[in-house]
């Protein structure tokens, strides 16, 4: 027998692409492998993936693994994933893929909606009486930017009727995997939510309301039944335990989406206790125990990995997604940022330039808004923009006013938040890629103004919380062990020195955010 404890295979696919862990039951992340997966930017706001191109990434990660940790790999008796969310796949009676997967950043669906949805009066162009129905039965309702399930779905309904006529079920990115796992079609709690279509009241038991769905334009036949991400939905196919070279014994745990995961691998499981994620969106989410919305700036809390709880998620759309901008179209090939990315050093390197420009990056500033917005505004015609560049900036300073200006962006999020939890957020922990770079994390702590506490292995917060959901749901711990299984690599505290600095950039931001958003949506046919 192994001497080796049982290991969770641990999935995160983020828009970025497919990364894989092994994760024991005492949280620790023995093995990583990751691989990126190529993401589609279409003409009129389209974002898609090929789902094909997740499960190949999947084997290929899957088999470096065994390589390079083969007693651990030897040692997994459960999988679970934790995957990017509101992505929407048409999948066929024979489990086919019928489209590519329509990204959590796709807006083609917005007109569908609308014209679905519409009604007066109305609200951010929905009928207000849907509004009513879904903030009171779901604590949400369908973002007017068409960068969810509900949008997406009407969108293949009206644009590709015949793919809509083959479709059995549509399938969120993590529902896919499931079903290439097991054979079976689900839904988790978590995953379905952005349909709009469940009733989230209690959440020991989130189910399918009638008349939600009724109204929402999809055959009831095409939605998924609905699990607890902590159950167990099934063990590995013949063909998936070739693909991955495991027994047909492992068995595979629902998961859970990535800021559900994220808030369990970030320990953050008392009430209130908050993360802030990094990656290519970024989000503060803590758990709470009642169900609540706040309409005006899109903060709700939402079902989650726990089933005893909510999470409060504010999103923010795109984070690090301005540095891969910032690297692909403007520091350019050969550059030492793009080789160093390459490398997998990009923030190794980031940290070396970041020191030397003083807070405030000598007057530049920047607004990250370059896919649109959803927290504290929904607004998917803001854009992004380097303001009060002169002859005597440098690299260096466009390069930390990037990072400061996701900063100033997390700030403007952070006032709705601490309202919605009724008490000020006092320290956050990060995680996500982003905490990769200890001067973007002090960055952080002196806009914010708060400490921020970084988690060991950020990059794996999302793999070691679907391992540990994994752990959940087969019974070897309980969520109450989590938060002594997650742990802090440092802590950076907020400089005084630097506050006064910080505080005048982000009155400035919100002035050109106040300034500019009208001219965003005069302009937003031209994007």
């Amino acid at each position: 027998m192994s001497a080796v404890p049982p290991q969770v295979l641990a999935v995160d696919l983020g828009t970025s692409g497919m990364k894989l862990a092994l994760v024991g039951h005492d949280g620790r992340v023995v093995g990583w492998e990751s691989e990126p997966v190529e993401l589609s930017i279409l003409p009129g706001g389209g974002a898609e993936q090929v789902p094909q191109d997740w499960w190949l990434a999947f084997g290929r990660c899957a088999d470096r693994l065994a390589a390079s940790s083969p007693e651990h790999f030897a040692a997994v008796t459960t999988v679970c994933c934790s995957t990017q969310g509101e992505g929407t796949i048409a999948v066929d009676a024979a489990g086919e893929p019928l489209t590519n997967c329509i990204l959590w950043m796709d807006m083609r669906g917005a007109p569908n909606l609308r014209r679905h949805f519409g009604g007066r009066p109305a609200i951010n162009g929905l009928s207000a009486a849907r509004h009513a129905r879904w903030i009171r039965v779901t604590g949400g309702a369908p973002s007017p930017t068409g960068k969810d399930p509900a949008a997406h779905m009407l969108w293949v309904r009206d644009e590709l009727p015949e793919v809509y006529e083959r479709t059995a079920v549509f399938l969120n990115v993590l529902d896919y995997l499931n079903l290439k796992l097991t054979g079976r079609v689900v839904a988790t709690a978590d995953s379905i939510l952005t349909s709009w279509v469940t009733d989230n009241r209690d959440p020991r038991r989130i189910r399918y309301d009638a008349a939600l769905v009724a109204g929402s334009g999809i055959d009831a036949a095409k939605l998924p039944g609905i699990v607890a991400c902590t159950d167990v939905i099934g063990t590995l196919t013949p063909d998936a335990a070739a693909h991955l070279g495991l027994p047909e014994s492992v068995v595979v745990v629902a998961g859970a989406i990535d800021n559900t995961a994220a808030a369990v691998g970030a320990g953050t499981i008392a009430h209130g206790d908050c993360h802030l994620y990094l990656g290519t969106s970024s989000w503060i989410a803590g758990h709470v125990p009642a169900k609540k919305t706040d309409v005006l700036h899109g903060i709700a809390s939402i079902p989650c990995a726990l089933p005893d709880r909510y999470l409060m998620t504010a999103l923010q759309a795109t984070a690090g997604g301005n540095l891969n901008w910032l690297r692909d179209n403007v520091v350019g090939p050969g550059d030492p940022l793009v080789a160093a990315d390459v490398r997998g050093e990009f923030f190794t390197l980031a940290d070396r330039i970041l020191p030397g420009v003083p807070a405030g990056s000598n007057g530049v500033l920047y607004t990250p808004w370059i896919f649109g917005e959803r927290v504290p505004v929904d607004d998917h015609a803001l854009r992004a923009g380097l303001f009060n560049v002169s002859l005597h900036n440098t690299r260096g300073d466009l390069l930390r006013a990037v990072f400061e200006g996701i900063a100033l962006n997390t700030r403007w999020m952070l006032g709705p938040v601490n309202r919605f939890l009724s008490r000020p957020v006092d320290a956050l922990r990060l995680v996500g890629g982003g905490a990769r770079s200890a001067s973007w994390t002090q960055i952080l702590a002196d806009v914010l103004g708060v400490p921020v506490h970084r988690v060991e292995d950020p990059v794996a917060a999302n793999a070691r919380g679907a391992g540990l959901i994994g752990a959940i749901g087969t019974g070897a711990i309980t969520a109450d062990d989590v938060p002594g299984l997650v742990r802090v690599a440092d802590v950076h505290e907020p400089d005084p020195a630097v506050r006064g600095v910080y505080d005048e950039a982000y009155g400035t931001f919100i002035e050109l955010h106040r300034r500019l958003a009208p001219l965003y949506r005069r302009l937003a046919w031209r994007a």
